[in-house]
């Protein structure tokens, strides 16, 4: 079906996990309709309930599959030059996450390799990533920049970012994350390297228009508790909101510093305490879990999930796609690899890369399935939504909608 922003139609012969929020077993609508307008949902319900003035609209009937919000992937960092498989090796050897990075590896060998890359290079490399998202239902993700570290390559990488998005038929959201760690020539002095490069590059790319959000990475391999208020500081002063990394690896502080901040997400949280869940609560922040990062560095110390759950804090489940740490580009495996190290339950993944992954992002027009939403969608070869959890990163998807448009 070829569709247009003036097109009309319904989708019927479906089940539809409408996500909404007061709705448990995912806002199931068994033997439903959806009613699309341009780049709207129109109407939805049971197909029994469907208005006499929508009958006249093409039908499209889906044979008992399942529709879904498209998927969100709240936390990316597809952007990269280089791979880093040489260290997959050496943790195979009983190398530690700290001690790659502290040999020249991790970050700064991604940095080294982002640097001698051309925006054409970036561009094409993450293309091959993105199209791997976009293949398995993802309709919007987050990207990061945080592997230039400089003025220049920083900002290369958000136009990059925003340049895929005219692409490719994807939502992108774009994150400034030069907080992400400090570049070999200012190890001597890590917080020259704020006030020189990362408030500047901050400065430049939000003037250029690059940024939604700013991000960092709180902790012993990047920056301190105090590094990271100097840069949120000035994301403040630009009205920007922010997130971030924190609690990985140790317990730092950052959660606190976040919350503080009002930040829409804290993401990984592995360390996590009832203290730090309190605040993420008070601030309303989401909490981002990232089990491929976690399976891929073979950690031990789980995100406190019970704390999020009696503390009402929401759970988004990401990829973390990035070339070290989780190089995993299935939001669908992400789903199942959470229920199964961290023991959400198939309906807190379906929230977690829909509703969930949506607040988290700032986003309120994406995410669930209700009159006035954008019409991103997903369509399954499944029965019900437990299935996206259940299968081991098998790709069930039959169809996929962006703004309406097959």
């Amino acid at each position: 079906m070829n569709l247009s922003d003036g097109n009309r139609y319904v989708l019927t012969e479906c089940s539809i996990a409408t996500m909404v929020y007061e709705r448990k077993d995912s806002g199931l609508i068994e033997d439903g309709a959806l009613v699309v307008e341009g780049n709207k949902i129109a109407w939805v319900g049971e197909k029994k309930h469907l208005p006499d003035h929508y009958l006249n609209y093409t039908q499209s009937k889906l044979n008992n599959r399942l529709i879904t919000p498209g998927l969100i992937d709240c936390h990316t960092h597809i952007v990269f030059g280089g791979n880093r498989s040489k260290e997959f090796d050496m943790r195979l050897n009983g190398k530690s996450y700290q001690e790659i990075a502290a040999s020249g590896g991790g970050i700064a060998s991604t940095v080294k390799a982002t640097r001698a890359s051309s925006e054409e290079e970036l561009i094409n490399s993450s293309l091959i990533r993105l199209d791997d998202m976009i293949s398995k239902g993802v309709t919007t993700i987050e990207i990061k920049s945080g592997y230039g570290l400089d003025i220049n390559t920083e900002c290369m990488m958000l136009r990059v970012a925003k340049k895929l998005e005219s692409l490719r038929p994807i939502r992108i959201k774009k994150s400034f994350l030069g907080s992400h760690a400090i570049p070999p020539e200012y190890k001597d002095d890590s917080t020259k390297y704020i006030y020189e490069v990362c408030i500047p590059a901050l400065k430049k790319a939000f003037n250029e228009g690059l940024v939604d959000a700013v991000d960092g990475f709180c902790e012993t391999v990047a920056l301190s508790v105090e590094q990271m208020e100097l840069v949120f500081k000035v994301a403040q002063e630009l009205d920007l909101p922010v997130k971030l990394h924190a609690e990985q690896l140790s317990h730092l502080g950052g959660t606190k510093l976040a919350s503080r901040y009002n930040a829409l997400s804290v993401d990984h949280l592995e360390y996590a305490n009832e203290d730090d869940v309190k605040s993420m609560a008070n601030s309303g922040s989401v909490a981002v879990v990232l089990p491929g990062a976690f399976y891929t560095l073979k950690e031990k110390q789980k995100p406190p999930i019970e704390s999020f759950r009696k503390h009402k804090v929401p759970i988004a489940v990401a990829t973390d796609c990035n070339p070290g740490s989780s190089p995993m580009t299935s939001l669908l495996l992400a789903m199942n690899m959470a229920c199964t190290f961290f023991n959400l339950t198939p309906q807190e993944t379906m929230e977690g890369v829909t509703r969930i992954a949506a607040k988290a992002l700032g986003e309120k027009k994406i995410g669930i399935i209700s009159e006035g939403m954008i019409a991103d969608l997903s369509i399954w070869d499944v029965n019900h939504p437990s299935e996206m959890s259940y299968r081991i990163g098998f790709n069930s998807l039959y169809k996929r909608i962006f703004g309406g448009q097959m």
